[in-house]
């Protein structure tokens, strides 16, 4: 089983907030990432990240005027790790139960301080196909960017990523087909 890269520390039926474990080492914008319930697998699309304070009363403050980089601002500090946090916040797309991917909501929300891991390209595969995922997605206002960078993130794991990205477009287009800005923009967004 690969290596898990954090926790669910927040829940909800649509996404949960995951704190990973090495500040500053998020997935990047589209990854696909997976917990569990119980035998349910919960796959969702990384959205958001951010870094900041664990004490969300207390800002962080600018501490290396004297450090030549960023590495000697963490050596002479090494408290930063223990007062910052890295997280991120994962769109909930789809889930299994008795080994079937469904491309809709679990029943239950993602278990908090679940682990969390990046699908590997053969899983990322399996659930980008069918094309079932985009509906539910392009449903959600402004995800447009999330929904591009996954599509390019799924293309470079097929031997034919042009040919995925071809049908991708194509599902986009019924999609959206009363909204020709919209598609237009996303089409470009997903070239190579």
């Amino acid at each position: 089983m690969p290596e898990h890269i954090g926790e669910v520390i927040a829940a909800a039926t649509t996404e949960f907030q995951v704190q990973v474990y090495e500040l500053h080492n998020t997935p990047p914008l589209g990854s696909l990432v997976k917990t569990a319930d119980g035998d349910v697998k919960i796959y969702a699309l990384v959205a958001a990240a951010e870094t900041g304070s664990i004490d969300p009363g207390r800002q962080p403050i600018a501490r290396g005027q004297e450090e030549t980089d960023e590495a000697d601002l963490f050596h002479h500090h090494p408290q930063l790790s223990q007062l910052l946090r890295t997280t991120f916040r994962a769109l909930v797309l789809g889930h299994t139960t008795q080994s079937l991917l469904r491309h809709y909501l679990p029943p239950r929300p993602a278990r908090v301080h679940g682990f969390v891991y990046l699908c590997p390209p053969e899983e990322i595969r399996e659930f980008s196909q069918p094309l079932d995922f985009l509906h539910p997605l392009i449903s959600v206002p402004g995800q447009d960017e999330i929904i591009a960078a996954f599509l390019r993130r799924a293309a470079s794991t097929y031997l034919e990523p042009e040919t995925f990205l071809l049908g991708a477009g194509k599902e986009l287009a019924i999609l959206l087909a009363d909204q020709p800005q919209r598609l237009n923009a996303l089409l470009k967004r997903i070239k190579p």
